[in-house]
């Protein structure tokens, strides 16, 4: 695996500096271009496996998993454009006999998947409708929650006071089938989590409702229809005109990591999929 991984270093430093001399791309494409190639790399990681030993499934899978952590086709597209354009090139200087994209549809664009929010947008969404109630707060920490730890509606409606662990800073969550995972928390959810149960204790709490960690004013927990109608407004407040629900929020998280440069494998995992 060591040796497949220097193989692969050499190879991504030979591709980009083609990119740069041959093709004369600025300094952000060619960054642009490496980080494609790395994602692909991060997911073969597992398997020991060098680009040298990718077939046609393998580009397959790795497409179909960024679909199913809500990566738009458009971006999809992107990244199977910089694959093809690696494969050329190892074809070209004659690293590969083949080309592995060569057969490999393009996401169809038109296919629908949630919009996505940009940092400075959720922020304006925690910020709509300012006023100094605890709904209030408990709003701003449900959508930094969504946001920060990518969680179905489901998995936050019945988030436990039990599985919140600020001095470990992560929440447990209890996806599909019962599966249960750990999820870190950001700094920004800490604080928003945090300032909300300062102030829960001003619900009075319904019987057994009391381990919920989001009640609505009656004191139970909330339902998926309640977070969906809250996040629609606080949209709709900050200005926002796309196509907003709860869901949104959880591609929002997937592709921000992504773009960030974290392991699709990783991201997989923190969204609860197999």
């Amino acid at each position: 695996m060591t040796e497949d991984k220097s193989i692969d270093a050499n190879i991504v430093r030979s591709y980009v500096r083609y990119l740069k001399l041959e093709r004369n791309y600025s300094g952000n494409t060619l960054e642009a271009y490496r980080r494609d190639v790395q994602k692909l790399l991060d997911y073969l990681r597992p398997s020991g496996r060098s680009v040298l030993d990718v077939a046609p499934d393998d580009i397959h899978n790795f497409i179909a998993a960024l679909h199913d952590i809500g990566i738009s086709p458009t971006s999809q597209c992107r990244v199977l454009s910089g694959l093809r354009s690696l494969f050329r090139y190892l074809v070209l200087d004659g690293f590969r006999p083949d080309d592995p994209t060569e057969l490999i549809p393009s996401p169809l664009t038109g296919d629908h998947l949630p919009e996505v929010l940009t940092a400075a947008e959720v922020d304006a969404m925690e910020d709509a409708e300012p006023d100094d109630t605890p709904l209030w707060q408990r709003n701003r920490a449900i959508i930094e929650t969504l946001f920060s730890c990518g969680l179905r509606v489901s998995e936050l409606t019945a988030l436990g006071l039990s599985d919140v662990f600020f001095g470990e800073g992560y929440v447990r969550v209890r996806g599909k089938g019962s599966k249960e995972r750990l999820v870190p928390l950001s700094g920004r959810a800490v604080r928003e989590l945090d300032a909300w149960l300062g102030r829960r204790g001003e619900i009075p709490v319904k019987p057994g409702e009391d381990d919920y960690v989001f009640l609505n004013r009656r004191g139970s927990h909330l339902t998926r229809t309640m977070v969906l109608i809250m996040v629609k407004r606080k949209a709709a407040a900050a200005g926002i005109i796309k196509t907003i629900s709860p869901h949104t929020l959880r591609h929002s998280f997937a592709t921000a990591l992504l773009e960030g440069g974290a392991d699709l494998r990783v991201i997989q995992q923190l969204l609860g999929h197999e």
